[in-house]
């Protein structure tokens, strides 16, 4: 995919390829491509190797789709319904080195985030694009998929195939462009903190 996107240091090209659209064309994944993207999530670095992501997903042919859909606040419903699974990213927040002792993880998120970051570039290396949410109804998911408390819930994320921008309503068509980024002077800071 060719976009208008220009990084300022060098670069693999999937990293300016990925990006998070909102027109999807309702296409449904196959098995052995959600399977292969959730494989790089596997993969990604964690504290202590724990992995703490737990992924909750239904596919647009499941049962469960509505269901899932229904735990988005309407806004992201109203896209999101387009595209081919919805998942639900959650963390465990306490680490279980040795059986029955629990303790607080510092980087469950951090490490969630990591396997999304994964999962998002394989999704477009196969082709497909993913957009991560934090509309969601988070207190009636928790209840509504039976998660324990002691896993947080990140956020959602939606994978498909892109269609056309036509099929949004005209106000998301003018957001429907990969954005682009803050230079990295703006985020890496070499010592303290910078002064104001």
């Amino acid at each position: 995919m060719s976009t208008a996107r220009n990084a300022h240091h060098p670069v693999a090209p999937i990293f300016l390829e990925r990006w998070s659209p909102r027109a999807f064309d309702g296409s449904v994944i196959p098995d052995a491509d959600l399977m292969t993207i959730f494989e790089a999530a596997r993969w990604a670095p964690s504290s202590f190797n724990y992995q703490p992501w737990r992924l909750l997903y239904a596919k647009r042919e499941d049962a469960d789709w509505e269901r899932f859909l229904d735990l988005l606040i309407p806004f992201n419903r109203s896209w999101a319904q387009s595209a081919s699974v919805l998942i639900y990213f959650l963390s465990d927040t306490q680490m279980e080195m040795t059986p029955g002792a629990l303790n607080p993880s510092h980087s469950h998120s951090f490490d969630t985030g990591a396997a999304w970051a994964y999962l998002a570039l394989q999704a477009t290396m196969l082709g497909y694009h993913a957009h991560g949410m934090v509309g969601v109804d988070f207190d009636r998911a928790r209840s509504e998929l039976k998660v324990p408390d002691r896993y947080r819930f990140e956020a959602a994320a939606v994978i498909g195939r892109i269609a056309d921008k036509s099929t949004l309503d005209e106000k998301l068509q003018a957001r429907e462009v990969p954005s682009d980024r803050k230079p990295v002077a703006e985020f890496a800071f070499r010592g303290e903190w910078p002064s104001a």
